[in-house]
């Protein structure tokens, strides 16, 4: 059986990270804010971190999107901005792990946008472009750490 490196205890969730993880997972929220301030409406990871309301429904997508999206970016800042300043305590309260699931979600879309991946994805798919099997191998690292997130925040 796996160690768990993030649990619930009474004081909160202990979160038993390596310095090289949290080093990597460092750069990350970065990466991400500037996405959301660069990323056009045309750009699928774009449609995929807000996604349409209204498939079919151009106006009221639309609409949706104009009402809402301000909104959901600020939320996904404060986020990133939680997880940055968190980003080297050992001890997380449920509030700011939940930060931490949301901007490793958002990585994981982004990551899985841009790689084309899909439930049969696995490392060879990606042999050959140094890059990208970069990318995937931290999108795999990405989704089990975010297991690992969810599991803890149910109480496994």
């Amino acid at each position: 059986m796996a160690v768990r490196r993030i649990k619930r205890t009474r004081r909160g969730f202990d979160v038993r990270l390596p310095g090289a993880e949290r080093d990597l997972l460092r750069g990350l929220p970065e990466q991400l804010d500037t996405l959301l301030s660069e990323g056009g409406a045309d750009d699928p990871v774009m449609r995929r971190l807000y996604p349409s309301a209204h498939l079919d429904d151009e106006a009221a997508s639309t609409e949706f999107a104009e009402v809402t999206r301000d909104d959901l970016t600020d939320g996904r800042r404060r986020a990133l901005a939680e997880m940055s300043r968190t980003l080297d305590e050992r001890t997380l309260t449920e509030d700011e792990l939940l930060a931490w699931l949301a901007v490793i979600n958002d990585l994981r879309l982004v990551l899985g946008v841009r790689l084309a991946v899909s439930e049969e994805s696995v490392p060879s798919d990606f042999e050959g472009d140094e890059e990208a099997s970069a990318s995937y191998a931290l999108y795999a690292y990405l989704s089990y750490l975010e297991e690992e997130v969810v599991d803890a925040l149910g109480g496994g």
